[in-house]
């Protein structure tokens, strides 16, 4: 006799409660999950806790390029390491947030900063002076709109660290952290260099906390 996965051994349906995998408040008449989507649920819970530890990584490269130390690489390689892991880690956030009721400031949060960090990625490589004739781009104006796209990722930083702070899922002070990463960030272009050197050491501590305190999530029973 053959079993069906969302059956018991006795034939009855096998289902799973929501609180056991942190799903969102379920529908009108939907007490509990068919034990499919319950599995789902935990694996993305999952990845989002390990996906997390690749912020702190992030604040240490991106830390290391604002010193100017020479590295083999590059401060241009190293930059978009850095980046990438830092995406990396902002969808992990938004994701382990989407069962809390900040989960669309969080989305939202994710979404200006991936747009503020597409808007760095073409604009890294090139010199102050460069002209691009496919965009409307004129020598000596890369910094201003290197300006803007990293302030458009500060909001971005700023609306996921309001999240965190008001979601009550994780260490609210992670969150705090975060939102002034995002600001003394975001100002690295206009301020004195020590100051974004400061931002990735709020980074990396807000990085820590969060990678620490989602790591050891568990759902409520």
């Amino acid at each position: 006799m053959s079993i069906s996965p969302r059956q018991t051994a006795s034939g009855r349906p096998l289902r799973i409660a929501p609180a056991w995998v942190g799903a969102a408040t379920p529908a009108a008449g939907m007490d509990h999950l068919p034990v499919r989507d319950a599995v789902w649920i935990w694996s993305v819970r999952r990845y989002a806790r390990l996906a997390l530890w690749a912020l702190p990584v992030a604040a240490v490269l991106y830390g290391w390029v604002t010193l100017g130390v020479d590295s083999p690489p590059g401060p241009l390689a190293v930059g978009l390491v850095a980046g990438w892991l830092a995406t990396i880690s902002l969808i992990a956030l938004a994701g382990l947030l989407a069962g809390s009721r900040t989960r669309r400031c969080a989305l939202g949060g994710l979404l200006v900063a991936l747009a503020g960090a597409t808007l760095l990625l073409p604009l890294a490589a090139l010199p102050e002076d460069a002209v691009v004739e496919s965009a409307p781009l004129v020598a000596g104006r890369i910094p201003a709109f290197l300006g803007t796209a990293g302030l458009i990722t500060s909001i971005g930083l700023l609306m996921l660290g309001w999240a965190v702070f008001r979601s009550k899922l994780v260490n609210p002070a992670d969150g705090v952290l975060l939102m002034l990463a995002a600001v003394t960030i975001g100002s690295g272009t206009s301020v004195a260099p020590p100051v974004p050197t400061v931002g990735a050491l709020l980074l990396l501590a807000a990085g820590m906390g969060l990678a620490w305190t989602g790591g050891r999530l568990m759902p409520s029973s």
